[in-house]
């Protein structure tokens, strides 16, 4: 869009800042009780009664976090909200509002920020949250997103990452490696496009890891399949980093090992398919990638008859004595100490 020289653009300047924001928020609705006050004064208002309030936030850098010469701008504004509801998701808790911030340099017009918060709106509309808040300024460079998340839940159902104990089952999610795949395939797709621009990519064969990283979803789903099953989770992170950092930080929180089964991890079959395509290792990416937004959590070994076989979850290991390590346990039974090396902003 940023580059189709043919498009009316409107400059943000015309608004100002108090009509942009009017003008991009005047068609999200209040949904939930909880939300007594939104968009509109000083600071939004909110009401959970006897419930406890939780809150994360996280903030997107173009460069850092994206790129927008494959990253379209809707997609965006829907990874952002996900972003931030997979930390609400994580404590167990329900997500209910958000605030949502930016800085966008003159390169910006305002129908490229209407794509951005079309985005948002469809990630609020399917994931039932209100839009409470947020600011907008400029930016020497390029753009900068922060959106916070608010959820509320009962004081008994939060999950901490401190509550794993030796011999709690770790359990995950979905699969993951696929949004790195997909990250891949897009970045080696711009390196043929700056060779040739008319060059159009069949990117068919690559549709869900593609997905996987440039419209990822929230498990939202996790807290109601766990509550069917009765079971509560002892601990529980999302996976925004990559499988080894994650599993590092339940350990450390938890104060307990962890014995990672390498043939438990679940990995799509296109995931398989594209690292033997790029030549790299499957374990490694599944480990190290990051941005799959699935949970990881442990629980009790009397809780395994019940997840036992669930298509929603895979058994990947189990949690030991601290003195034991973090490791993995390889196909060949050989054990590799885990060591962080996923994602990791200032690196």
């Amino acid at each position: 869009m940023l580059e189709d020289k043919n498009q009316e653009r409107t400059s943000l300047e015309e608004l100002g800042e108090f009509g942009l924001i009017q003008h991009l928020t005047k068609s999200f609705k209040i949904n939930h009780k909880s939300t007594l006050k939104g968009i509109g004064d000083d600071a939004a208002v909110l009401n959970f009664n006897e419930k406890k309030a939780v809150v994360s936030t996280d903030m997107l850098v173009e460069g850092v976090h994206f790129d927008l010469s494959y990253m379209p701008l809707k997609h965006l504004g829907y990874k952002s909200v996900m972003v931030n509801l997979s930390d609400i998701y994580a404590m167990n808790a329900v997500a209910t509002q958000i605030t949502v911030s930016i800085a966008v340099s003159n390169r910006f017009p305002l129908e490229a920020l209407e794509e951005f918060y079309a985005g948002v709106a469809l990630a609020a509309k399917i994931y039932n949250v209100d839009l409470i808040g947020g600011d907008t300024t400029s930016s020497t460079k390029g753009m900068i997103i922060s959106v916070t998340a608010i959820g509320e839940a009962n004081e008994a159902d939060i999950v901490y990452r401190s509550g794993a104990k030796p011999n709690d089952l770790l359990v995950v999610s979905g699969d993951v490696g696929g949004a790195y795949c997909g990250l891949q395939v897009l970045e080696r797709e711009k390196e043929v496009f700056k060779v040739n621009p008319n060059n159009q990519p069949d990117l068919s064969p690559y549709t869900y890891i593609i997905e996987r990283q440039l419209k990822p979803e929230s498990r939202k789903d996790v807290k109601g399949l766990l509550e069917g099953l009765e079971i509560k989770p002892t601990s529980m992170i999302d996976i925004s980093d990559g499988l080894s950092s994650e599993i590092l930080h339940l350990c450390k929180a938890s104060g307990v090992g962890c014995n990672l089964f390498e043939d438990k991890i679940p990995l799509d079959p296109t995931v398989i398919s594209a690292c033997e395509e790029f030549n790299i290792d499957s374990t490694m990416v599944a480990l190290s990638g990051g941005e799959d937004y699935e949970l990881l959590f442990t629980i009790d070994q009397k809780d395994y008859p019940k997840i036992k076989g669930n298509p929603h979850f895979s058994i990947i290991g189990h949690m030991t004595e601290e003195n034991e390590g973090a490791n993995l346990i390889s196909r060949g039974d050989t054990k590799i100490p885990i060591t962080a090396q996923g994602w990791n902003s200032f690196s």
